[in-house]
């Protein structure tokens, strides 16, 4: 399934991958990078981001009755679910951080402000809460050349069978 494409240039989690430590290795790692791209993904394919135009719906609204989730596609619901399973994953400590940076693309200094915390400490949170998000995501097994498991109901040894002989 192919995502949302974004303007790269607006998301302060791209310019923060390309920011490096005294080390000189990238402050976020690729697998970290992904796992912020995966759940900015799913909140826009939720239809989460707040809706900042004008609405151009063929019939009005009846007055009095608001849309709910009937009114969501499939793909919405699950990319739904799939935002607050990540959010539960990373706990109430670091989504709020990563769901401002990733989805709502607030800057960690704004971010800083806005939460009255420390110069700097919303970007080290943020990379946690990424790290926590990546390991959900199997994104460090995928960049470190890790084989990814398939998940079946099948014994260990189960294999498919096509056209009626096993493979």
């Amino acid at each position: 399934m192919a995502g949302p494409s974004f303007n790269d240039a607006e998301s302060p989690l791209t310019r923060l991958a390309t920011r490096r430590t005294k080390q000189g290795v990238p402050f976020l790692s690729e697998a970290e990078v992904m796992a912020g791209e995966r759940l900015r993904a799913d909140f826009t394919r939720a239809a989460l981001t707040p809706s900042i135009t004008q609405r151009w719906e063929r019939e009005p609204r009846r007055s009095g009755v608001a849309k709910g989730a009937a009114d969501l596609s499939d793909t919405a619901i699950d990319a739904r679910q799939r935002v607050d399973q990540a959010v539960r994953v990373i706990g109430p400590e670091l989504s709020g951080v990563c769901l401002d940076v990733c989805c709502f693309l607030k800057g960690v200094e704004l971010v800083e402000r806005e939460r009255q915390w420390p110069p700097r400490s919303a970007k080290l949170l943020l990379k946690a809460g990424l790290g926590i998000l990546a390991r959900h995501y199997g994104f460090e097994r995928e960049v470190s050349g890790g084989r990814r498991r398939s998940h079946h109901w099948g014994a260990d040894d189960y294999r498919p069978t096509v056209g009626g002989k096993p493979k």
